[in-house]
């Protein structure tokens, strides 16, 4: 049976000592029990007992009892502050839990705009130069698929050399070439014959701030989020949601995912799968009824 009076003196610590709100002792008390549990279970008697192979041990087993990755990664802090606490007190000599790494979590996806928010996000009229830019940004951003870094450091050439498609130069200095027409190439056009308004010295940055400047990536987050909440959209609006929106809502369109892969500038197509949430399954049904290799032969009647 571990014993519960280290425990109890630790909790005591961290009100009296560490100043800790009584909500955190709670939850290093449920963790900390929740662990000895375990220990029990694996045939530990006693807090020295527990090394980092144990904890290892305690681990896997809080995953095979359905605990998530972050709920584990509480469960090791608190281990990590009481044997800490028991280094202090002179009851063990080292922290096991200090080399045990917590599962890593999955980074959660943005939740993509369908298309009526996306509709009703760009309902901006062209009343006056800074709505008309942010009107060509975001149009830019949903209608390209572009990273906000890319938006940011367009040049004027980019996007008036006539063609129907903007090169950019992405991560790892990759170059790639995404499509430029319809309304964003409208709106673009609309914000070049007001750009000389702002434009208080000579610079070739596509979009300005209201200084003259060329605009930053915080501004252009800010900008988003204002007229998000100003259009009534009830999504917190951000550059990188255009851009998840872009490529979900081609890709539901197009079923090719090589091709978004593209546009989005992935060097792997894992991470377009993953980025647009798009469940495998449904690529290897797809892959089942349309590649000649993979279809299967009827059974003989």
């Amino acid at each position: 049976m571990m014993s519960h009076q280290w425990v109890t003196s630790f909790l005591e610590y961290l009100i009296n000592e560490k100043g800790y709100s009584p909500l955190t002792q709670a939850n290093y008390k449920t963790q900390l029990n929740a662990i000895a549990a375990l220990s029990g279970e694996l045939g530990l008697t006693s807090w020295e007992q527990l090394d980092v192979n144990w904890i290892k041990q305690l681990v896997a087993k809080s995953a095979r009892n359905g605990l998530s990755s972050r709920s584990i990664a509480l469960r090791l802090s608190a281990l990590r502050s009481f044997f800490n606490y028991l280094m202090l007190t002179d009851q063990v000599t080292v922290n096991p839990a200090q080399a045990v790494n917590a599962p890593k979590q999955p980074k959660p996806l943005p939740k993509n705009l369908d298309v009526d928010e996306v509709s009703q996000l760009l309902e901006v009229s062209d009343s006056d130069p800074l709505s008309i830019r942010d009107r060509a940004m975001m149009e830019l951003l949903y209608g390209t698929g572009m990273r906000l870094s890319e938006l940011v450091g367009l040049t004027v050439i980019q996007v008036t050399d006539g063609r129907d498609e903007i090169r950019l130069l992405g991560k790892g200095n990759k170059e790639r070439m995404v499509p430029f027409s319809g309304e964003a190439k409208r709106w673009v056009d609309k914000w070049l014959s007001v750009r000389p308004q702002l434009l208080k010295a000579p610079h070739n940055a596509l979009f300005l701030s209201k200084l003259g400047r060329q605009i930053s990536t915080r501004q252009v987050q800010v900008r988003l989020k204002e007229w998000g909440l100003k259009q009534g959209v009830t999504s917190h609006i951000t550059p990188h949601k255009l851009r998840h929106s872009f490529a979900t809502h081609v890709l539901e369109s197009s079923q090719n995912l090589r091709a978004v892969q593209e546009l989005l500038g992935h060097e792997n197509l894992s991470t377009t799968q993953v980025y647009t949430s798009l469940d495998f399954q449904h690529l290897a049904s797809v892959y089942d009824s349309a590649h000649p290799r993979a279809k299967r032969k009827k059974t003989d009647q």
